[in-house]
This record gives structure tokens, C-alpha cells and sequence, in this order.
């Protein structure tokens, strides 16, 4: 389930540095989420950051991108993921 920013958004900027996977930036009248970096904060803490410091309330589940935790942990471990092939 990746989250996302609603329009109630004040542009406060407390989730932007809070966020593990760099998954939040500005869009053009407020932040946003990009879902495919978006872990809810799975493998990093137990809950998401920006949700817990959001003074709004206006980072709800997005319904497009329902993810259980499986997929978020999968995804976590592929962002996180380190090259173990040698350098040439």
C-alpha cells in the first residue's frame, strides 16, 4: 500500500527529509509520493514517518497502489538492494 499526499497538504516540508526511501518530493502545488519507491516505511521502521509527523493528516493509503507487506518488504529489499558484483 503505498501512501499518498492529498491536496489538504500545506506544504509544511516535515515528510520530505523523514522519508527513508526518498519516495516524497515537491510536485507542483504540493508534495507527493512516488509509489514505486514508496514502502510505508517497511524494513526501515514500524510505521510511516511522514504519517506520524504529517500536522494535517492528509497521507492516506493510496487505492491505485494497494501493496500488503510481502510486496512492500520485496520492494524495500530491491531499493536497498547493494551490487555484489565485483567492479571491473
Amino acid at each position: 500500500m503505498a501512501l499518498m499526499i492529498t491536496d489538504e497538504c500545506i506544504n509544511c516540508d516535515v515528510c520530505e527529509p523523514e522519508c527513508p526511501n526518498n519516495a516524497i518530493s515537491m510536485g507542483e502545488e504540493y508534495y507527493q509520493i512516488a509509489h514505486d519507491k514508496c514502502t510505508e516505511c517497511v524494513g526501515h521502521f514500524d510505521e510511516p514517518q511522514c504519517v506520524q509527523l504529517c500536522p494535517v493528516a492528509c497521507i492516506p493509503v493510496n487505492p491505485a497502489h494497494v501493496e500488503d507487506k510481502e510486496t512492500l518488504m520485496a520492494k524495500y529489499l530491491r531499493l536497498t538492494a547493494v551490487s555484489t558484483t565485483p567492479a571491473a
